[in-house]
């Protein structure tokens, strides 16, 4: 009997594997195709993706800043326009949600008046217009019609 001879592989042992699943390249013609990321690319993308989102969310904040900043300006022009209402002179007892016209007085005083600025005719006529209000439910005054010489 002939005896058979050793099969030695002419492949180094570091190259092959006896479970090509978990090699990190393809093993065979049919395989995946499987070549390499350009790495800035990746880092480029991710970069300009990671901006865009920032800078959306930084803008979001941005408008909501700027709203409650609006806020709170009508807020402190509402206790303005009280604290010169309340010291004004007042002959009436005015109403939740009606509108009223505030006007200064040749002396320097302050009037609350139910008649509007186009109302007045000859007798009002050294009354100056400072604004049209209405009576809020918290007793503030939100100020419909300023006048622009009037300053809080």
């Amino acid at each position: 009997m002939e005896k058979k001879k050793e099969f030695i592989n002419p492949i180094d042992k570091d190259k092959i594997t006896e479970n090509p699943h978990s090699l990190e390249y393809g093993h065979h013609s049919g395989s995946a195709l499987i070549k390499p990321e350009d790495q800035g690319k990746i880092k480029s993308r991710g970069l300009n993706a990671m901006e865009h989102q920032t800078d959306m969310q930084l803008n979001q904040i941005y408008e909501q800043m700027k709203l409650l900043a609006d806020q709170a300006k009508k807020l402190n022009d509402r206790k303005s326009i009280s604290e010169f209402i309340y010291q004004a002179e007042i002959r009436f007892e005015p109403f939740i949600n009606h509108t009223y016209h505030l006007y200064k007085k040749p002396q320097g005083t302050f009037l609350l008046s139910l008649i509007g600025p186009r109302q007045w005719g000859k007798s009002g006529a050294d009354l100056e217009f400072m604004a049209s209000v209405k009576l809020l439910a918290d007793h503030t005054w939100d100020i419909l019609e300023q006048n622009p010489d009037f300053n809080l």
